[in-house]
């Protein structure tokens, strides 16, 4: 009993010493920058800390203290931030978890940290309903607090940074909010911060718990290729450190490995294997100007000394140093062939702009003497007002509020050019209409056309850096519903979705009429319960929606209507035959047989779908076998099928949805409602049949389609629904469409069409 006693005495000695260590390193990082000694008010806050969170565990186990000092020390070492940014992370989560409050540490610690504290505490649950997403709101006031003090969304990052390198701890459903809402949000958010390193990370980190076998597999193929690309970087750079020794300058040559999440992200968007990418390597060439004055001339001596080794593609420059990006990105990109004939970006940057790219605004306070922020970020401060401006204008929904932000945070932008010259960064992708509402809202909503470089153009018309855009307008035009669908800036889409929505308000106003008088006609009454089994009738969730649908007439009330409202269609035998089938619109079978046999099944399922209960315990995984399938959602958007990573998601009516991880509807819900979440598992035994197709291109000649259909069926012995293939100039296109058991079975597929003869690109896309 006295060991077990001293064993836990020595273990609570150690973790003491272990938080001791910690600050004691945060100390020495601080020490080590370039900020005024404030060690005074940082050992306070940690000595709060400590108190406040005494006795409190991190699920893995250590005291919750070592949390905060992470942060901290991420803020301090990562982001080269101050003695204020510091105490702040030391202290983020006591309001939160503790009894005090924000006038605490007001009182105790002045007005400024305690603003910081008090954005980065979460708002507390149970204001807004439960179909409201707290987590969109928690973000909202993140947000708000950030356009008065920019530090507040720096350290949140550092918290969520900290909180990926621990995820290993939390059970999975936990493991995809969190990473899900990082990529979502947070990747993106510290990218318009100009924080790179930190953006990659979290991408990284983030792909790894989403898609752990994914993640494996390019680090392994990134371990094997190691060598060869040491090869390639020493035997390409030789001769450019040779000329830059020539020129006398003060260099430093580094490799830039491209990261496995953005690497997977090209192999889905391009459908290519990991062999096929081939810039995996790029090489950063950072310099120490001759001096101040000169750093951007040196910028281009180099360029131009590089660019006589070897030649540039014509295309591929791009002129960051000029035209710097709008987190403050500076750095002059050229695309080189090397001698063994492959393409190798180069990115030419001088120290003061690396450490930019590398830590983005926060690297401006290294420059500071730790005081109030000045205005001079131009860039951050007009980006900061676009986000004011959307949290001026309340948003119906919570999911529109973080759409709405998402497209704010722009990864890459354009330099556009007014007809009076001035120039506009705007989002890369943007159409003319975007340009149109980003100068005004009058302008947007009457826009009939532009003229880009002189030339007409419709609305929909993708801008080009360097485009000069003049915008024509009428009186007689009106926004467009359809408009929604190719602008890309939350400017635009917030505006038009505003006035289709006063619009829209005299629309439902006359369906809602249509609607009672027809019930009124057919002797029914206008109750929620009756409205609910329309919503449900034409797949539609809210009542406003319906009214819409019936006013604009893409709903017609007729017959069915009516069957349904009077529990007529209930007793057709053959709705309930295919009762549960309807949720798994993919779902297919080989053969009568099987066919009369799942039809036998549904008697035995009429159950029904799964209805969540709170008995549900959501840190366990759901298991989806032959035999409950049927009692699961399947939506349109991401076809998923057995060997897919999936999750679960419940709904609004308490049902469970099933998306692949990778969904871009998912990755919403993962933001927005993670609580919702649930780690789901294939548990199916390849007697079922679902829907898949590919898509093949390649050479035409006689004999393809013989070749093609003798692989699928005598082969693979794959039952094929449907063949499309066109021919034109010797090149054909074709979609097969065929019945699976699972995703193994199409990459089984997809690698024996590529065998054969004349067969170029083969691609899974359902």
């Amino acid at each position: 009993m006295d060991k077990d006693k001293e064993r836990t005495e020595v273990k609570a000695i150690d973790y003491e010493k272990m938080v001791d260590e910690a600050f004691q390193h945060l100390l020495d990082t601080y020490l080590a920058s370039r900020h005024r000694k404030k060690v005074d008010i940082i050992t306070k806050a940690f000595n709060f800390a400590r108190q406040a969170h005494k006795g409190v565990r991190r699920l893995s186990g250590e005291p919750y203290i070592l949390h905060p000092i992470a942060v901290a020390q991420i803020a301090c070492e990562e982001m080269g931030l101050g003695a204020t940014s510091i105490s702040a992370a030391l202290l983020h989560d006591v309001v939160e978890d503790t009894d005090y409050t924000v006038e605490d540490i007001e009182n105790i610690f002045g007005s400024k940290i305690a603003q910081i504290v008090d954005g980065l505490t979460k708002i507390s649950g149970g204001i807004f309903g439960e179909q409201a997403s707290a987590q969109a709101e928690n973000f909202k006031k993140l947000l708000l607090t950030m356009s008065d003090d920019i530090r507040v969304i720096l350290i949140k990052i550092c918290d969520r940074l900290h909180n990926m390198r621990t995820l290993a701890s939390q059970p999975a459903n936990k493991q995809y909010k969190i990473a899900g809402e990082t990529l979502y949000i947070y990747a993106p958010l510290a990218n318009r911060l100009g924080l790179n390193k930190i953006k990659t990370e979290l991408e990284d980190l983030s792909f790894r718990y989403e898609h752990p076998e994914a993640y494996a597999s390019i680090e392994k193929k990134l371990a094997s290729t190691q060598a060869q690309r040491d090869t390639l970087f020493d035997e390409f750079t030789a001769p450019i450190r040779k000329e830059l020794d020539k020129m006398g300058f003060e260099y430093e040559l580094k490799a830039r490995v491209k990261s496995p999440y953005s690497i997977w992200c090209k192999m889905q968007n391009k459908h290519v294997t990991f062999e096929e990418i081939y810039d995996i390597l790029a090489v950063r060439i950072i310099y120490k100007p001759k001096s101040k004055e000169e750093e951007i001339n040196n910028c281009f001596q180099i360029y131009v000394a590089i660019s006589q080794i070897y030649k540039s593609h014509p295309d591929r420059l791009r002129d960051w140093v000029n035209h710097p990006k709008a987190n403050g990105y500076q750095a002059l990109h050229v695309t080189l062939m090397s001698a063994k004939g492959r393409w190798i970006e180069v990115q030419i940057r001088s120290e003061h702009m690396n450490e930019l790219a590398e830590q983005g605004f926060a690297a401006h306070w290294k420059y500071k003497d730790g005081g109030e922020i000045t205005e001079d970020e131009g860039e951050l401060n007009e980006w900061l007002s676009t986000i004011k401006e959307i949290l001026d204008d309340p948003q119906p929904d919570a999911m529109d509020f973080l759409d709405a932000i998402k497209l704010n945070l722009f990864a890459s932008e354009i330099f556009v050019f007014t007809p009076k010259g001035e120039i506009k960064t705007m989002p890369a992708g943007c159409t003319a209409l975007d340009f149109a509402f980003q100068i005004h809202t009058f302008l947007g909503s009457h826009c009939i056309g532009a003229k880009v470089n002189h030339k007409l153009v419709p609305l929909s018309h993708k801008l080009q850096s360097g485009d000069q855009v003049e915008i024509l307008t009428s009186m007689s035009q009106h926004v467009d519903p359809s408009w929604i669908n190719f602008v890309s800036t939350a400017k635009a889409k917030a505006k038009i979705q505003a006035i289709l929505r006063r619009e829209s308000r005299e629309v439902q106003k006359n369906g809602e009429e249509r609607l009672s008088q027809w019930l009124k006609a057919n002797d029914l009454e206008m109750t929620t319960a009756v409205l609910d089994r329309l919503c449900e009738l034409h797949d539609l969730k809210k009542h406003d929606s319906l009214f819409l649908s019936i006013g604009d007439k893409t709903v017609i009330l007729g017959d069915t209507d009516l069957n349904e409202l009077r529990g007529k269609n209930k007793s057709e035998k053959p709705t309930e035959g295919r009762g549960w089938r309807r949720y798994v619109p993919f779902l297919k079978t080989s053969g009568k047989k099987e066919m009369q046999a799942i039809n036998t099944d549904d008697s035995e399922h009429s159950e029904g779908l799964i209805v969540v209960t709170k008995d549900l315990n959501k840190k366990k995984p759901i298991f989806i076998n032959e035999d409950n399938i049927y009692r699961y959602v399947f939506p349109h958007c991401c076809h998923a099928i057995p060997g897919d990573d999936i999750l679960g998601y419940i709904d609004n009516k308490n049902h469970i949805e099933i998306h692949k991880r990778s969904c871009p509807v998912a990755a919403k819900l993962k933001a927005s409602y993670g609580t919702r979440i649930l780690d789901a598992k294939w548990d199916m035994h390849r007697s079922l049949f679902f829907e898949a197709a590919i898509q093949i291109r390649g050479i035409d000649r006689s004999g393809m389609l013989h070749d093609i259909s003798d692989v699928l069926s005598d082969q693979l012995g794959i039952n094929i629904r449907k063949i499309t293939i066109t021919s034109d100039n010797g090149i054909f296109d074709g979609t097969i469409e065929m019945q699976v058991h699972d995703r193994n079975d199409v990459e089984v597929i997809v690698e024996s069409m590529k065998n054969i003869k004349g067969v170029q690109e083969v691609q899974s896309v359902l």
